[in-house]
Formats: structure tokens, sequence, C-alpha cells
């Protein structure tokens, strides 16, 4: 375990051996110490992790959130590899995977299954959870850290999500401390969600609750619980606003001059999966990113923007 907090107070005791009235107490001391980080300025959460630079290991380093937590970390002044099967590291082979793991204290796994079907997503999460855990135990890693899914639980009609219980699985079964980060669905998977769902000039969409978050909100919370003690459970991180899906992707349409209408049906699927208000929102006190979705799709080109671009 990395030295600090748990360390200091139970130095004969490992956490999970600890009872669960202790357990929730020192949970909720890390989780309110990781919520303070994600509110200090950008110049005091680099000051503050420069006294103890460390090796990380990011798994999926170069995608969507991959790219920007390893950028937020190098910001800090830790070193950290990207690794991919771009940069010589495989975890579905092991190839590579001693090497970059050699002296790291902590991996962050921000990787996801090139191909959605049921069986091959569940072999890419099941092979590379097992390889990369494996490779962890054996150079001495400290902290595991894993991104998935709020409502996971919740939406196994789908092979993927029952691939990412499987993933959160082998990481709770492992010796390795760890910490599995739950997000909500990210802004940027709106137009997806949209495209899914058009008939012709229609998008069918159910009115199921959601409460989306920015893709830079999640690395910043991902690169924070990285920085922090293990806490050998899992958080949920969700944006500050909730909004019916209907209604998120109305506003995406009519912000990005999109002409597409927005037809609200209660059985229409997500994905092929049916939703309630439960399925993708996440449970009490979630770490809140601060982006509201009406300030990102400001950002957002606008459709003819974005073709004469």
């Amino acid at each position: 375990m990395l030295p600090g907090m748990w360390s200091s107070l139970f130095p004969c005791a490992p956490l999970r051996e600890l009872s669960q009235h202790t357990l929730q107490s020192h949970l909720n001391i890390q989780m309110a110490a990781i919520r303070a980080m994600a509110q200090q300025s950008e110049p005091n959460r680099k000051t503050r992790h420069m006294s103890k630079k460390m090796k990380i290991v990011v798994i999926g380093g170069n995608g969507r959130i991959g790219t920007r937590v390893v950028n937020n970390l190098r910001q800090r002044g830790h070193e950290v590899v990207a690794g991919s099967p771009s940069t010589g590291v495989n975890t579905i082979t092991g190839e590579g995977l001693a090497d970059a793991l050699t002296g790291a204290e902590v991996v962050v796994d921000v990787a996801n299954a090139p191909v959605w079907e049921d069986k091959a997503v569940l072999e890419f999460f099941e092979t590379s959870g097992r390889n990369l855990l494996a490779a962890e135990a054996t150079a001495g890693v400290r902290h595991h850290v894993a991104l998935s899914v709020v409502g996971t639980e919740r939406l196994l009609a789908s092979g993927y999500f029952r691939a990412k219980l499987a993933q959160e699985a082998l990481i709770k079964a492992s010796p390795i401390p760890y910490t599995i980060v739950r997000a909500t669905q990210f802004f940027e998977f709106v137009g997806g969600i949209a495209q899914e769902a058009t008939e012709g000039q229609t998008v069918r969409v159910p009115a199921a609750m959601m409460q989306p978050i920015s893709s830079d909100d999640v690395a910043a919370v991902v690169a924070n619980v990285a920085l922090a003690e293990p806490l050998n459970n899992t958080i949920e991180t969700a944006g500050p606003d909730p909004i019916r899906q209907d209604e998120l992707v109305r506003q995406f349409l009519e912000a990005t001059g999109d002409p597409r209408t927005v037809v609200t049906e209660a059985n229409a699927l997500y994905y092929n999966i049916a939703l309630n208000d439960r399925s993708l929102t996440p449970g009490d006190n979630p770490i809140l990113g601060p982006t509201h979705f009406k300030d990102w799709l400001a950002s957002q080109p606008k459709r003819s923007e974005a073709v004469s671009a």
C-alpha cells in the first residue's frame, strides 16, 4: 500500500480486513480528500503532489480519456507511460507489459474494447484484466485504478456491461489494492446516442433520466484518484445536472444546428437496452464534475461550421 493515511492509521491491518464501520468511516475521509483535490486550482494540485514523483502507467493512454489522464498527471510532475498496442504495450498478448510496469506504483486502466460483440468484448476485458493484474502483481504495483460505468449492474441485458462487470470482479478478486471509478455517460457520446436512435429525420429516444459528464471532468477525477490512496471500493462520478435523455438529445441537436426531430417514446431502447430513471444515474453523493452541459454545448461547432471546416 502507498505510504500515507491508511498505512499510518492501520500499520498492521490490511484495509480489506477492517470492520465495515471503520472502513466506511475512512472511505468517507478519502472521498472527502479526492473531492477537495478536484476543487483545488491547477497550481495547488501540482504543488501538492510534486513532493513525491511516481511512475504511473495508463493503459489505453492514447484514447479519449487516457490522453487526458496522461496529460493531467504529467503536468503534475509524474513519470507517465501511455500504454497501448501502438506504443508496444499490449494487455491481450502481454507484449511490453513487464517492461512498462517496471518501477510503477500505480496503474490506471481506461482501455476500451475494440469490438462490442458479446463474446469478443467479454474475452477482451477478461484476458486484458487477467494479464494486466498478473503483471502488476509481479511488478509490485500498489494501486490499480480502473474506469467503469455507472449502472453497470443494472444494464446486464447488454453483453458490453456484462463484460465490464466481469472486469470489475477480476479487480476485486485480485490482491492488488484498487479503486474503481464509475462514470456516467459522456457529453461526447450524445451525438452517437442520437445517431443510434435515428430513423430518417426522426430520433426516437426515451425520457429516462441521465446525469452525463464531460470527458475532461472524468479524466480529472481518475487522475486525482490515481494520486490518492487506494479505496478498495467503487466510487461514482457524474455531471452536475440531471437531465432526461430526450431533452439531452434535443438540446444537442438544436445547439449544433441539426434539423432532425426528437420524438419521446417510453419504450424506445438505448443501444437495445430498456431504461428506467435509475439505469444511468448515480447513487448518493457522487463526485460531481464542474462542467455544465449547456456550457459544453456552447463550445461545439454548428453543423454548418463542421461541414465547411
